[in-house]
């Protein structure tokens, strides 16, 4: 498998029409960093308000990874279970200070991420993989509204 950072995953990732084992694995993987991602923005603001909005996506990116791990068990027919490797965290190239336009690209993203998550939905055969990913995707852009509270809340 090739070396990804957070944002060539996402780049990889987004570039796929259907999710294989392969791809679900990376998925899984970016949605483990994606927990870190947030826990490190919220590292990077003051405001209290922004950094639990952050915290809270990061914990429901978490989650996303665990869904993936079922529709993992559904694709191969076992119990998937991830290892170290899928478990290790994706290089997040952040900048040392983050102001309020950073969150613009977050919104940006998240949204991408849902619309992903759709494209794929839309071309599974299992129903409960579909409403796995669909799920994952709506929340998604429920992340891109925090993030837009955050850029809110640091233009104050």
């Amino acid at each position: 498998m090739p070396e990804y950072d957070f944002f060539s995953a996402n780049a990889a990732l987004a570039a796929k029409e259907e999710l294989d084992v392969e791809a679900l694995e990376l998925v899984y993987r970016l949605e483990v960093s994606g927990e870190v991602l947030y826990q490190s923005l919220a590292d990077r603001v003051d405001d209290p308000e922004a950094k639990e909005l952050l915290r809270r996506n990061g914990r429901e990116e978490r989650g996303h990874a665990r869904r993936i791990a079922k529709v993992l068990s559904i694709r191969t027919g076992t119990e998937w279970t991830p290892g170290p490797e899928h478990e290790e965290i994706l290089t997040v190239p952040l900048p040392d200070a983050v102001d309020a336009n950073f969150f613009l690209a977050v919104v940006q993203g998240e949204i991408a991420g849902d619309a992903g998550y759709q494209r794929w939905a839309d071309r599974e055969t299992d129903p409960e993989v579909e409403r796995l990913l669909r799920l994952n995707g709506r929340e998604e852009t429920i992340h891109a509204g925090r993030a837009q509270q955050v850029h809110e809340i640091l233009s104050r």
